[in-house]
């Protein structure tokens, strides 16, 4: 799981607040062991992951820019990955 958390810091264009919750929400997965949101962990982990996401924006924020980008594409920039994404929206839409 944590191999999904991609480095986020020298993006072009920079990382978006879906991309910075995505990497907040994949370690807060994994150091929870939560894999699975359930009613009984969703408060807790919903704050986990919007604590994670707050400190990972100021921290980018604050960090001077990196000489190279990074050598990953984090997920959300994947075609393959925004294909599932929309497929998963269209099965939603009533």
């Amino acid at each position: 799981m944590c191999r999904n958390i991609t480095v986020l810091r020298g993006l072009e264009p920079s990382a978006t607040p879906q991309e910075v919750q995505a990497a907040a929400t994949q370690y807060v997965r994994k150091v929870s062991g939560v894999a699975t949101v359930t009613d009984s962990t969703r408060e807790a982990f919903d704050e986990a992951v919007a604590a994670v996401t707050e400190a990972t924006t100021k921290l980018l924020a604050s960090l001077p820019p990196r000489r190279n980008p990074p050598t990953t594409v984090p997920p959300l920039r994947r075609p393959e990955v925004q294909a599932r994404i929309a497929a998963r929206s269209a099965l939603r839409r009533p």
